[in-house]
């Protein structure tokens, strides 16, 4: 076998594969005696084959077979041989004209780019620090008593208000014609809650239970009921029963409750501490993360291989399709979604792995056992039973892959902040967790 490589347009290679026919004659007179021993066909015993029948009904797929065999074996030699790293698959196309006695093939392929790491000291990064407040610490003791609350009648001329569980039959229309999902009866919500949209809240509000109320309810652009979005309906909403909400006062019995090992209140005030900063800690560390990634890819220098392109393009499609068949839509897996709707984020992704994996050769990021034994040690400390959770991870290498990535992004995060120049911004911690 003899190789030359071409350099054609940025990463883009050709290497001419030459093999002797004879190899290719031999392996596939080897197969198809292997494959005469065993093959049973009408009219023979089995072993007992001619191998010109078997030739005659197996040969050109056996042929088939070693041809990709050997020549896929001849293009990773080659590649080997020249060094190369190639991305994705190569196009193979059988030349004409070769010498006799041999066959002439062509492989078209990319290779990964040389990385230029800019140099990053003192760029200039922002780090976000948050504390967890005694504030933010009564705020989830109220989420977790709501979440605890129970409901009592409330009097007959009683009117509806926030916290209040309303019992409703409702019907809406659009254009005097009724809509899939727009009567219900002896439906149940809070009011407050969120459930419902504002106006439909808006309207029960005020209600005493046997009244009725017609409203108009304008459905937002990004309603997730493609039927309705962006239209108006025309309801009727018959309030048939009204419930106040009774939240558990906070004391020894709600602590028992949620497991606190003393039942006391300052045990349930500390563990609702700890699992608030553990919450804080790994979204300082998100956004610091993306501000350090950032800061990193925009400052490299590199092609982009198209087949690595296309190959994420392909995963993200796949999951979005993967996405629309959960929430139940219809031949989800033949759904056209164009590319260019992607393009952009494969492209980042693949820019970003590039650029993360150079940093992370050429300065030793790796992640190391300890490293990763400890967060997954971290993220197991919030369970009930951690040491269940550390054998679930250690017990499948797809998640052990999972926490190594990301071992391996802080230490490129923290490398990247012990060259910039810092700025500290201390962020609300509402603002932090996205609450209003």
């Amino acid at each position: 076998m003899s190789v030359s490589v071409e350099t054609l347009e940025k990463l883009e290679r050709k290497i001419t594969l030459t093999l002797p026919v004879k190899i290719i004659q031999s392996e596939v007179q080897s197969r198809l005696k292997r494959l005469a021993r065993t093959v049973k066909m009408d009219g023979f015993r089995p072993g007992k084959v001619p191998m010109n029948v078997v030739a005659q009904r197996y040969g050109y797929s056996v042929h088939y077979e070693v041809m990709n065999a050997k020549v896929g074996e001849a293009f990773s030699s080659a590649a080997n041989e020249a060094r190369l790293r190639v991305a994705g698959q190569p196009r193979i196309t059988e030349k004409e004209g070769a010498p006799e006695g041999e066959l002439s093939f062509d492989a078209f392929f990319e290779v990964y780019p040389e990385v230029k790491l800019s140099d990053l000291t003192g760029v200039p990064l922002e780090r976000l620090s948050s504390d967890v407040s005694e504030a933010a610490i009564d705020k989830t003791m109220n989420i977790l008593r709501k979440q605890r609350r129970t409901f009592a009648q409330r009097a007959q001329d009683a009117a509806a208000h926030p916290g209040d569980r309303a019992t409703v039959d409702f019907e809406g229309k659009i254009d005097g014609e009724p809509f899939d999902g727009g009567k219900a009866q002896d439906f149940q919500f809070v009011l407050g809650d969120g459930q419902m949209l504002k106006e439909f809240e808006a309207a029960t509000t005020g209600m005493k239970v046997g009244e009725n109320k017609t409203f108009q309810l304008a459905f937002p652009e990004d309603y997730q009921g493609k039927d309705v979005a962006g239209k108006t309906a025309d309801f009727i909403v018959t309030l048939k029963k009204l419930e106040a909400a009774h939240l558990p006062e906070v004391d020894a019995a709600l602590a028992k409750s949620l497991g606190i090992a003393d039942a006391s209140v300052d045990g349930l005030r500390a563990d609702i501490r700890k699992n608030l900063e553990r919450e804080v800690k790994f979204r300082l560390l998100s956004h610091n993360k993306q501000a350090a990634l950032d800061a990193l890819v925009t400052r490299a220098e590199l092609d982009l291989p198209n087949a690595s392109v296309k190959a994420e393009l392909e995963r993200l499609i796949e999951s979005a399709r993967a996405d629309l068949k959960q929430r139940g839509v219809k031949d989800a897996d033949k759904a056209p979604i164009p590319e260019d709707m992607f393009r952009a984020q494969a492209e980042r992704r693949v820019r970003l792995g590039l650029v993360v994996a150079e940093l992370v050769r050429s300065n030793a990021l790796h992640a190391r056992p300890e490293q990763i034994k400890a967060h997954i040690d971290e993220l197991s400390a919030s369970y009930e039973k951690p040491t269940e959770v550390v054998r679930w991870y250690y017990a499948d290498n797809k998640r052990m892959a999972e926490v190594e990535a990301i071992v391996i992004e802080n230490n490129v995060t923290e490398h990247v902040f012990s060259r910039a120049n810092i700025t500290a911004k201390a962020v609300d911690f509402d603002e932090l967790m996205g609450q209003n």
